[in-house]
């Protein structure tokens, strides 16, 4: 599974370097897509990394001019995030991206034999007593 996930992972980095963004970089992108307005906080817990990383990738992206940062509505020392135009055309293109990359990365494996991978990993996540940790989505 590891092999398979840094394999992909190397691939996305590979597609993603001409539009001058990271694999990590999107994933918090996502984020702030799935959660307007969350703060760097809550994009560094439901990315799984730590609050200074959080903040390099959010400079980044404000720096390029995929998120805009502002104050939080009710606690002004709170800054929170939320993507633009620019953000939300790569955000799409990348989904494509990476439809076609799973597309290529199924190929030959049927939808039976699918779902049983799924049913094995969430056995064995929750034989480790992981399964509580999945996300439930934004970060990819």
């Amino acid at each position: 599974m590891k092999r398979l996930l840094l394999q992909t992972r190397i691939l996305m980095d590979d597609q993603l370097r001409p539009h001058g963004v990271t694999t990590a970089q999107m994933q918090v992108l996502f984020a702030i897509r799935a959660e307007p307005g969350s703060s760097g906080a809550q994009l560094a817990r439901s990315c799984y990394i730590t609050p200074q990383t959080t903040q390099a990738l959010l400079k980044h992206l404000e720096d390029r001019g995929l998120i805009v940062r502002g104050k939080d509505a009710v606690n002004d020392r709170i800054v929170t995030a939320r993507i633009t135009p620019s953000g939300e055309r790569l955000a799409r293109m990348v989904e494509k991206l990476s439809s076609a990359m799973q597309e290529d990365l199924w190929q030959g494996v049927s939808d039976r034999e699918l779902a049983r991978l799924e049913k094995l990993v969430i056995l064995c996540l929750g034989n480790l007593g992981g399964l509580a940790e999945v996300p439930e989505a934004p970060c990819r």
